[in-house]
């Protein structure tokens, strides 16, 4: 990271920054004898009273005192990554939400409030893409008011990390008192490498419609009522996968929603005692075949931060990641 001209450390950033993607300089432990440096790279949030707030490319946010600045300058965009498609964030963020659509939703300016009787944050969660017509604060109000109407917790969706995201609205909501809840990765890839795996497909059932065995496999709420098969049915062209096991529950299940070149697949599960038999890449296979065979190119996922077997899992299929985004409730 190189900072000097001439020789020179120099501070080239000023509250005028404020948007655009930086790279700063700053000591640990300002005017300690031996002080070491600390770089940090995101988007200026903020530069108020004397502190900078950095939000960095995993959401977090960074408050730097202006005293401790050693160098500082204005990067350019994170590059594009290699492996995968050509994407926006604004185009994957939509191709998402219309994968995972709620049963109930209502418009607060270009912000979208979506409800599913609690059925996934996902479902029940307010999508900020564009203005919502009103100052953030007051749009965090109704955003309170809308939820507590229905009984279900406040969520906002907040993306970061790719060009085009949402790094200062996820600081304003942190200086409103929301707070991150949970981070996942959005990750893309190349479909056709995924259906040509290595994968033994021959027991994997594709179907248009989940049934009572699929739900109890998925296990992901109390009671499987209608709110629930809503949401799974939802998205221009639905496909579920299935592997049986010994009894009427499947051994591992998987969703996928083809939307013109995109293919996403969620709801990929396996029974602990059928795992490490390649049966969650024999889901990935048959879906992304069948995805293929009605032309999409492109596939997508969403994996939570935590959970490290899937991410290794999608590693190993050409997946990288494009963008985070984070579910921000008041606290």
């Amino acid at each position: 990271m190189e900072f000097t001209t001439g020789g020179r450390l120099e501070v080239r950033i000023s509250a005028d920054d404020v948007g655009k993607r930086v790279s700063v300089r700053r000591l640990d432990e300002a005017g300690a004898p031996g002080a070491k440096f600390a770089d940090t790279v995101g988007v200026l949030t903020s530069w108020d009273s004397g502190v900078l707030t950095i939000t960095r490319r995993d959401g977090e946010s960074v408050r730097i005192a202006q005293s401790s600045l050693v160098a500082g300058k204005v990067v350019p965009p994170a590059p594009a990554r290699r492996r995968g498609p050509a994407v926006t964030f604004e185009e994957l963020a939509r191709v998402c939400a219309r994968a995972w659509q709620p049963v109930e939703s209502e418009p607060l300016g270009e912000w979208r409030l979506r409800a599913a009787g609690g059925f996934t944050r996902r479902a029940n969660s307010a999508l900020p893409l564009g203005d919502p017509g009103m100052p953030v604060g007051a749009a965090l109000e109704r955003v309170r008011e809308w939820y507590a109407a229905r009984e279900l917790p406040p969520y906002v969706q907040v993306a970061t990390g790719a060009e085009g995201t949402q790094e200062r609205l996820a600081a304003e909501l942190e200086r409103c008192g929301w707070f991150r809840e949970v981070t996942a990765q959005v990750r893309i890839a190349a479909l056709a490498p995924i259906g040509d795996l290595d994968a033994d497909v021959s027991r994997v059932r594709i179907t248009r419609a989940c049934d009572a065995g699929w739900l109890a496999r998925y296990q992901r709420f109390e009671e499987p009522g209608p709110h629930v098969t809503k949401v799974l049915a939802s998205g221009p062209s639905v496909w579920f996968a299935s592997v049986p096991g010994d009894g009427e529950v499947p051994a591992a299940i998987g969703r996928c929603v083809v939307d013109g070149r995109w293919a996403g697949f969620m709801a990929v599960e396996v029974d602990p005692a059928y795992r490490r038999q390649g049966l969650a890449g024999a889901v990935m296979t048959a879906l992304a075949r069948q995805a293929l065979d009605e032309g999409a190119s492109a596939a997508w996922l969403q994996v939570e931060d935590d959970n490290g077997g899937a991410r290794a899992l999608y590693d190993g299929m050409g997946f990288a990641t494009h963008h985070s985004y984070h579910h921000f409730r008041p606290a």
